[in-house]
């Protein structure tokens, strides 16, 4: 099998796990608890079921149909960009699973905001809302009372609720970020250097032909 061939399945492969994992477990939480329910699996592990209009982690940024549209295209982009790594020598295959990561994560969330709305009949296409489950209260204390702003008030870490959708994305981002940073600048820099070197060999052919 062609390295590009394999390292092509792997990266679909990565989003099909991802995908099919992560609508299973939202199916599922759809199916089976009301908004708001808990299930304590463990004191630091719990299923909670929320939705949200917005990003990775209950975050919100602008309208939800652009919101919807903005996945969409980054899916695209990636995937093209999938597309071309595969093809290319010297590319790490960690590399390559990191970026099929960042797209199975956004695929997975698209697909609740564009058709969950209309699956469960409360809003029309493009306008579902992402459904978020996985919750972390790791540990919990109240803050001083000397303390300004905040003294009194109890501090809960981890409390953002999200899903195996935003994990993915993060898991992607950050595996890059500290281990294939090099990989970013390394293609484009590749680029750069095959377009120097085909100059060079274009001058050197112009200059023999000269003499």
């Amino acid at each position: 099998m062609k390295p590009a061939v394999k390292k092509g399945l792997i990266a679909a492969a990565v989003c099909l796990f991802v995908v099919v994992f992560d609508q299973l477990l939202k199916i599922w939480v759809k199916s089976n608890l009301q908004l708001g329910d808990q299930l304590i699996i463990f004191d630091w592990f719990r299923i909670a079921f929320v939705e949200n209009n917005g990003m990775a982690f209950g975050m919100e940024l602008g309208s939800k149909l652009f919101l919807t549209l903005f996945r969409v295209v980054l899916v695209v982009l990636l995937t093209v960009y999938v597309c071309r790594l595969v093809k290319r020598k010297g590319v790490k295959t960690g590399y390559i699973i990191c970026v099929a990561l960042i797209i199975a994560g956004a695929l997975g969330n698209i697909i609740d905001c564009v058709f969950y709305g209309v699956a469960w009949g409360y809003a029309p296409l493009f306008y579902g809302k992402v459904v978020d489950m996985l919750y972390f209260p790791l540990f919990s204390f109240v803050w001083p009372d000397w303390m300004p702003f905040v003294g009194g008030n109890e501090f809960e870490f981890f409390q953002p609720v999200f899903n195996i959708a935003d994990s993915a994305i993060t898991i992607g981002i950050l595996t890059i970020i500290i281990f294939y940073y090099r990989s970013l600048t390394s293609t484009s820099s590749d680029e750069e250097n095959k377009k120097a070197k085909n100059a060079d060999t274009v001058e050197e052919s112009v200059s023999n032909d000269e003499q």
